[in-house]
């Protein structure tokens, strides 16, 4: 139950004793499966459906349902609820489960026409967004165009992971892994799953000292590290982020790792030589490459790649092929990852073939991340303050909002990931033993 409303306060809603703007609320909430409650303003605590309810809709300003009635989308309310027009109070979750609710609603004439009867009764707007640091604005990258030239690519990858180190230090493990965790036990703490996902990684790829390994999109060096410090390999990691380029290349220092270690500020399009390095990972990072450019990034990788050397590609896929407009896909690019696109794993396997990779083994981590995201909501939410002190009210209130939608989407299979370890074709016997036994035991 939501502590932070008293059992006695709660009313069960009824339409003919309620406000116009609680109204609105009832006969969009009417038929949600769930248990759900409203109110506006300070006003009284309604109940739709059980009690308990799992979470309580506020609505600060009521004038806010006319826009979100009016404008139709849910884009609108994700606006209003980083603007702090909208509050959440209790289960986030399940709260976002009203999304399928809300378009399923059929309401037939008589129901339109009241809804709009109220709607028109409601206040005009008045602007009251919640602002922590001064300013309303909410980040948004509306300008890309998925063309990903270069600079294009570069600015989108700072929108996203040039917000601040320290803020992503919140909620992130002792490791500074921003990718699906890998969990062989559920009761794990993130720490332990990131540095087993390290492990799981260096084992898949065989990696032994002396090596030369390559990791596209390193982040914040934490692989290279790994890598180099426990396998052996000569490591070296591109990013085209700056601030996780500086963080890394700090990390490589502080390691006292510089003799085994490199990292540079490089697009994988830029990529010299031939045949330069023994194992290539690539770690959530073909996401940012844009669909029409997996041809070019694949074959980069191959082209560094020696002949017979391992290759793990791992990132987010779909059940549902190429990048359609969808709520989802606008949210995404909008307002976290500019220029993002993802497809099926059966899209990016073939792919991957048509430019030269044998595929070995091919693994889906859905639950893992699911579970890895879990994890980061809890880690952000326990460090509120801080995290708005870092970063602002609103990007704190973005971040939360999409890791738990993240979180459901995996839970329910609309979203996956997948390793896929391959090797650049060389004929003869492949590079990988017989079975997977070596990787667990």
């Amino acid at each position: 139950m939501n502590s932070s409303i008293a059992p006695e306060s709660l009313r069960e809603a009824q339409p003919d004793r309620l406000a116009p703007g609680e109204r609105v609320l009832e006969r969009l909430l009417r038929g949600f499966p769930g248990s759900a409650a409203f109110r506006i303003g300070t006003g009284s605590t309604h109940v739709v459906g059980n009690f308990p309810p799992d979470f309580t809709i506020v609505i600060r300003d009521p004038s806010v349902l006319r826009m979100l009635a009016f404008k139709g989308s849910l884009l609108t309310v994700a606006e209003a609820y980083f603007r702090g027009l909208v509050e959440i109070e209790g289960d986030l979750y399940a709260a976002l489960r009203l999304k399928g609710h809300f378009q399923r609603i059929a309401l037939r004439i008589p129901e339109r026409l009241a809804m709009l009867r109220d709607l028109l009764m409601l206040p005009r707007r008045q602007e009251t967004p919640l602002a922590v640091d001064g300013s309303p604005q909410i980040a948004t990258s509306r300008t890309f165009r998925h063309r990903h030239s270069r600079p294009s690519d570069r600015e989108a990858i700072s929108f996203h992971y040039d917000a601040s180190n320290r803020f992503y230090g919140i909620f992130l493990d002792q490791e500074m892994l921003y990718s699906c965790a890998y969990f062989e036990d559920p009761s794990w703490t993130i720490d332990q799953a990131q540095r087993a996902k390290l492990d799981h990684i260096c084992r898949k790829l065989r990696l032994s000292a002396g090596e030369r390994f390559l990791d596209v999109g390193c982040g914040w060096g934490g692989l290279v590290c790994w890598a180099a410090a426990r396998y052996g390999v000569r490591a070296h990691g591109i990013t085209i982020s700056q601030m996780q380029f500086d963080c890394a290349r700090e990390r490589v220092a502080r390691s006292g790792l510089q003799d085994r270690v490199t990292v540079e500020r490089r697009d994988y399009r830029d990529l010299p030589g031939n045949a330069t390095y023994d194992k290539v990972a690539s770690i959530g990072m073909f996401e940012h490459v844009g669909l029409a450019n997996l041809g070019v990034y694949n074959e980069t990788v191959r082209r560094v790649l020696r002949p017979g050397g391992l290759f793990l590609n791992h990132g987010v896929t779909r059940d549902d092929e190429g990048w359609k407009k969808t709520t989802e896909t606008q949210f995404i690019n909008r307002y976290i990852f500019p220029d993002a696109e993802v497809d099926t794993v059966s899209n990016v396997l073939q792919g991957m073939e048509r430019a030269g990779f044998e595929i070995h083994d091919v693994e889906s981590l859905r639950m893992h991340y699911a579970l890895t995201l879990r994890h980061w909501v809890r880690r952000l939410e326990a460090a509120q303050a801080q995290a708005v002190a870092e970063v602002g009210e609103i990007r704190y209130r973005t971040w939360r909002l999409y890791m738990t939608a993240c979180a459901l989407q995996f839970e329910e299979g609309a979203t996956s990931i997948h390793q896929i370890l391959a090797s650049n074709r060389a004929g003869g016997a492949a590079p990988v033993p017989l079975t997977r036994r070596d990787l667990y035991f």
